[in-house]
């Protein structure tokens, strides 16, 4: 089962764009809480971001995903070592991690079709 991840983006964006309507303190706390647990600091955002990939494959949440590998693609990661970061997803969730891991990197693939289109 293929998964497009612009569109597992997109349809998360459209539908915490509604939960934030109606729940508004709690989603944007959520979103100041990201915010600070990503920023700069003993660690950068781009290690922080490389752990909630991690995360993402263990936990098997196709929205991390999608999100976590667009950050970290814009904050220049490589194939290589988004694959070194989901071994270590994969080692955290075991097998059904790795099913994922493919996944995250058909995600991250997908990015560079899509820049090598535009």
């Amino acid at each position: 089962m293929h998964k497009n991840y612009e569109v597992v983006r997109s349809s998360i964006r459209e539908y915490t764009r509604e939960l934030q309507k109606i729940q508004p303190d709690t989603i944007n706390a959520f979103y100041a809480q990201s915010k600070a647990a990503l920023k700069d600091g003993a660690l950068s955002e781009k290690i922080k971001e490389y752990i909630a990939l991690a995360i993402g494959v263990a936990k098997h949440c196709d929205g991390c995903i999608a999100f976590h590998v667009k950050n970290l693609n814009d904050l220049g990661a490589t194939r290589e070592e988004i694959a070194e970061v989901l071994g270590v997803g994969v080692y955290m969730g075991g097998g059904p991690s790795l099913m994922l891991a493919a996944d995250a990197l058909r995600a991250f693939d997908q990015l560079h079709d899509e820049e090598s289109i535009e």
